[in-house]
């Protein structure tokens, strides 16, 4: 194989492998919602924020080439970097949502009690 089938980072197998996870990761969110194969919405928000979550694993392993040894270390400064923030992000992303939910949608007796006003 040439230097430039190789790529820079990788070789063509691992971005072929690269890229079958991430349409496997991608499918299976797809499938949760449009199939409606879950009966519980946290159950499938927690199944796709965690697809989520790996497909960027994947991407930063497979395509950005980031591991523990190069660098000195750096990389994996970055990579602990990288999943703080993912864990913050997916957190506070959950948290507005379910708060939103709770928060914006009116309950029964109360839409009820509006319609009754004179």
């Amino acid at each position: 194989m040439s230097d430039h089938a190789k790529g820079a980072g990788g070789t063509f197998k691992s971005y072929v492998i690269g890229f079958l996870l991430s349409v496997v990761l991608t499918l299976i969110p797809f499938w949760i919602v449009l199939g409606d194969v879950m009966d519980s919405a946290g159950w499938a928000v927690a199944i796709i924020f965690t697809m989520g979550a790996a497909q960027m694993l994947v991407h930063i392993h497979y395509f950005l080439h980031v591991t523990l040894k190069a660098e000195e270390g750096w990389q994996a400064m970055s990579l602990g970097l990288t999943v703080l923030l993912l864990v913050i992000v997916l957190a506070g992303s959950i948290w507005v949502m379910f708060n939103l939910d709770a928060n914006m949608m009116p309950a029964h007796e109360q839409i009820e009690r509006v319609r009754n006003l004179p």
